[in-house]
């Protein structure tokens, strides 16, 4: 599941260098690449191996390994979707003033940059039948709503723009996937994914936000954490149930879909509001591990599955000094040392991340990813996976 998982993100970022530019590639996130996983899960496997994955050359990101990367439709509606909302998120930094983007020259070199990604995503999106205008109008609308809201507003009505939004994105999967009846069940959990994400980044951002003045829905509304916390609950049970009604090509294919939609959704809430789980439903609220991912453009996304990389170590195969250390200041440098597991530039070893704190008891799981990599705690998971355990 993390190779496949390593071949959509990858996939992703590529296709965003193929259509729009390398600098296109900096729109890569967590968030996206759910659409490509979607188009695939859904698409019977024809053509080949090669219809779905290409091999890619070797990259910083991957300890400057090759890989098989996931190509096709589904890879350029995720770049589309990433790029017109990236679009958006750098308008809302120059808006309010963020950082350097307070500086006239920068931010209007940003207004530029937004507006050329706006014009890109809308062509590569009218190549796939995807009309961007949907996400530019969330976008646009997001403005209004947030300026008209005050003590008392419903949370709900302020993440509108950001549902319907994604509920446009997952439902145009199964347009791609030649799947129409599982359009409807992919708009409702893409909207309740645009929901949970919308409410996560309030979360995590809520005391900078108080600190730095900044505005925040949740301190605007008044809205309690407790109440939050329930709607995220309600959303996280909500896709779970919606992707029952999903006909994925078949359970091997939705299986990437299923762990990322119905699993790592609930871990990022944990995460969020500073419990721990192995990505169920409990009764009781765990405590103590929270996680660190990095931000997509939804906002908080799942965590990247664990386990080694993707690429089979290549033992015994030894990089000169200047090559080796070269490849290792890029794994320190993207912070791949700290966040992931990766593999030894120099003698092609397996090492787990640094940061790596996992607090499942996995001493007796044989890597078989029956329990979802969870080892023997799915027998609390509320959600029809077909695990044995």
């Amino acid at each position: 599941m993390r190779a496949e998982w390593m071949a959509h993100l990858c996939g992703l970022c590529l296709a965003l260098r193929g259509d729009h530019g390398q600098f296109a590639r900096v729109a890569t996130n967590y968030d996206g690449l759910v659409i490509s996983v979607l188009v695939e899960a859904q698409s019977p496997r024809t053509g080949g191996a090669d219809a779905w994955r290409r091999t890619a050359g070797p990259c910083p990101l991957r300890g400057m390994r090759t890989a098989s990367v996931a190509r096709g439709e589904g890879a350029r509606l995720a770049a589309s979707v990433s790029l017109v909302l990236a679009s958006a998120k750098m308008r809302d930094h120059v808006a309010d003033g963020d950082g350097l983007l307070a500086r006239r020259p920068v931010a209007a070199a940003a207004r530029k940059v937004a507006a050329k990604w706006d014009r890109a995503g809308a062509r590569t999106g009218s190549d796939l039948g995807f009309d961007t205008a949907v996400l530019v109008d969330a976008v646009e609308r997001q403005a209004g709503i947030e300026a008209l809201a005050g003590s008392g507003t419903p949370l709900l009505a302020i993440t509108e723009p950001t549902e319907t939004a994604t509920a446009a994105a997952f439902g145009h999967t199964a347009v791609l996937a030649g799947r129409p009846a599982n359009r409807a069940p992919l708009e409702e959990a893409g909207r309740l994914f645009g929901r949970l994400a919308h409410l996560l980044d309030a979360v995590e951002d809520l005391e900078e936000d108080a600190a730095g003045g900044a505005w925040n829905p949740i301190a605007v509304t008044g809205t309690g954490l407790a109440e939050v916390r329930r709607l995220c609950d309600d959303a996280v049970h909500g896709v779970r149930l919606a992707l029952r009604e999903v006909d994925f090509a078949s359970k091997g294919q939705g299986r990437l879909a299923h762990l990322l939609l119905a699993h790592e959704l609930e871990r990022a809430v944990d995460r969020a509001f500073g419990t721990a789980g192995c990505g169920h439903r409990h009764d009781e609220d765990p405590g103590g591990d929270v996680r660190h991912g990095a931000q997509g453009w939804f906002g908080p996304p799942p965590v990247m599955p664990p386990g080694a990389p993707p690429e089979p170590p290549r033992q015994g195969r030894r990089r000169g000094p200047v090559h080796g250390c070269a490849v290792w200041a890029a794994l320190f440098c993207t912070c791949q040392v700290c966040c992931t597991d990766y593999t030894d530039p120099w003698n092609g070893k397996k090492r787990d991340a640094w940061c790596d704190n996992c607090d499942c008891d996995c001493s007796g799981c044989d890597g078989c990813g029956d329990c979802c990599n969870c080892c023997d705690c799915c027998s609390n998971c509320d959600c029809d996976c077909g695990c044995d355990c």
